[in-house]
């Protein structure tokens, strides 16, 4: 029987709802994409958003689809839920729920049991800070520098070297006529996928919600598995209690 799909680096693409580039310095890349994504001062009022949409894991030659809910709560909250139907492999349907409260974060899967997140893993999922790590990013410690200008589906695309204060860094890859992001490139450690691995993320189908750019599509790709999410429906700031994103029975 195939084993199930690896599925512990889907957060990080579920975190991203936004970042672009296209200037000359760091700064105005950083500025200039908040103002294509709907600006500062619209950026700064979100406080939850919450999505749901369909997943498709692509792993040893089998296409595996389900449904999918992503929670967002600012600044580092965040809840992915998916159910999978496992039976082109043998097995009945798959459920996996990872939350992260802010400080700590712990994954359950219906098949293999529940596990705590740690190391740089879990250092990624708290600077995944929503609604962007750009709004904020020097309060908060981090760094930004330009690193040249490459091609991206034929067309030229800014890199921009995101470094937080802890934790992994991550090449972001940005319009250069849009300053929508468009791909993000990271690694991290990963145990149980043997060690560190890289994780690319294409991000794309901006569409306007609430007077915002939200990306629709995303697609992650690792060395073992690739990852497509089409969202459906994206609401902001629906009231979402701190219990959604604690372990349950979690007092």
């Amino acid at each position: 029987m195939m084993r199930a799909p690896k599925w512990t680096l889907l957060v990080a693409a579920a975190a991203l709802v936004a970042t672009a580039a296209g200037a000359q310095t760091a700064d105005e890349v950083v500025e200039k994409h908040l103002a294509a994504m709907g600006g500062r001062a619209a950026l700064s009022k979100l406080t939850t958003q919450t999505a749901t949409g369909t997943i498709t894991i692509s792993v040893q030659g089998a296409d595996l689809g389900g449904t999918l809910e992503i929670y967002h709560k600012a600044p580092n909250k965040a809840r992915t839920y998916f159910k999978m139907d496992l039976s082109a492999m043998g097995a009945g349907e798959m459920v996996v729920d990872q939350r992260c409260d802010g400080k700590t974060a712990y994954a359950s899967n219906s098949m293999n049991g529940d596990r705590e997140i740690t190391g740089n893993q879990l250092q990624a999922m708290l600077n995944a800070t929503f609604p962007t790590p750009l709004l904020a990013y020097k309060e908060a410690g981090a760094k930004v520098e330009l690193a040249g200008k490459e091609k991206i589906e034929g067309r030229d695309a800014h890199v921009l070297v995101f470094t937080p204060k802890a934790g992994p860094a991550s090449k972001q890859y940005f319009d250069a006529e849009t300053f929508m992001l468009v791909r993000s490139v990271s690694k991290m450690d990963v145990p149980e996928m043997g060690g560190e691995v890289e994780q690319t993320t294409d991000v794309s189908d901006y569409r306007d919600v609430d007077g915002m750019k939200v990306p629709f599509v995303l697609k992650v790709s690792t060395p073992m598995q690739g990852i497509a999410i089409a969202l459906t429906k994206v609401e902001h700031n629906k009231p979402i209690e701190d219990a959604m994103f604690s372990r349950p029975g979690a007092k």
